[in-house]
């Protein structure tokens, strides 16, 4: 692939080029003091001084409620509709951040590591994914110590990072990103000798999955996990600001001789999440539930999936209503166990 060299107004007028011409792009629109992923239009301004959106951009691939498939019982004969997949339309998302970009990886390795989930599949491929890298960063920053960076290009087509000047550099990186190149920015110069590290945001190491993954071995019956959870309300805005967070719970949703089965999001962090019907539940207090959380993050998913079930985004501490902070306490698990 290849490193380009383009303009500001080249750049925004990129943007412009592929709403105009019916694409359906997504990007970080500020609305009521918060930035989040929205549609754009012809005119629509994108947010520019901002870290992070609200929300992760899990919801492209992964929608809050889905429909799996409809019934209707007609006679003695049911019958079984699916949503047609061939029909979801193509996605690009603009400006969405690196470590959102890397979310994708452990939620699709989630989704197909014992059965490979068609409905996940489908949005996937459709999406196509402009990151912008992190020239700011805030103190709930901490993907360099989740292997990741603020100039991460893992799972990106495209990775622009903005220069001083208001030019940017711009990295083709896939298949897809080198079609959008060619159709979009034709006229663009070859990049050559810009240090992109320089223009990036500084976020410090304070830990590594590996430190952290030892330490859990053998910390199943810590009294960490009371300590740290003491505070949690269990509401689960983590979870579902979380780029990586793959709970969910099936819904019927019946009437008469009709109805859907839907998936939607849930949270491990909920009291109800593993109540059997029998009435016992194997997590009936917050801290297994923290526990759970966490190794299932650092642990469990780097066994099943090779893969760390974290980006470093920092929205759960920044979502958390009594400010939990997961660096802070995975730096405790990191250095004292």
């Amino acid at each position: 692939m290849e490193n380009l060299h383009i303009s500001k107004e080249s750049l925004e007028q990129w943007l412009h080029q592929m709403v105009e011409s019916g694409k359906r792009v997504f990007a970080p629109v500020e609305s009521g003091g918060k930035v989040d992923f929205k549609r754009v239009a012809v005119g629509d301004k994108v947010a520019t001084d901002y870290v992070q959106t609200v929300q992760s951009a899990k919801r492209f691939a992964f929608p809050k409620a889905e429909v799996l498939f409809s019934y209707r019982k007609e006679g003695k004969e049911t019958n079984l509709q699916e949503p047609d997949l061939g029909a979801i339309p193509e996605a690009i998302l603009w400006k969405i951040r690196p470590c959102d970009v890397a979310g994708f990886s452990p939620l699709t390795g989630i989704f197909n590591w014992d059965y490979e989930d068609k409905f996940y599949n489908a949005r996937r491929k459709k999406l196509t994914l402009i990151s912008f890298s992190c020239i700011h960063s805030d103190q709930s920053c901490f993907c360099t110590s989740v292997n990741g960076g603020p100039g991460n290009t893992q799972g990106s087509d495209v990775q622009v990072t903005e220069l001083p000047d208001g030019s940017a550099l711009v990295e083709v990186l896939t298949e897809k990103g080198e079609a959008l190149a060619k159709q979009y920015l034709a006229d663009a110069s070859p990049a050559t000798d810009v240090e992109k590290e320089k223009y990036l945001a500084t976020v410090p190491v304070r830990f590594t999955p590996e430190a952290i993954r030892e330490k859990l071995e053998n910390a199943f019956d810590s009294p960490i996990w009371k300590e740290q959870s003491e505070r949690c309300l269990g509401c689960g805005a983590c979870a579902f600001v979380c780029p990586t967070c793959a709970c969910f719970d099936m819904q019927e949703n019946a009437k008469g001789t009709s109805g859907q089965r839907v998936r939607c999001w849930d949270s491990c962090g909920f009291s109800l999440f593993t109540l059997h019907t029998s009435g016992h539940n194997p997590r009936s207090t917050q801290s297994t539930r923290w526990r759970q959380r966490i190794l299932h993050k650092f642990s469990y998913m780097p066994d099943r999936i090779k893969e760390t079930g974290c980006t470093g985004c920092g929205r759960c501490s920044r979502a958390c209503p009594v400010d939990m902070n997961i660096y802070e306490h995975l730096t405790s698990i990191a250095n004292h166990g």
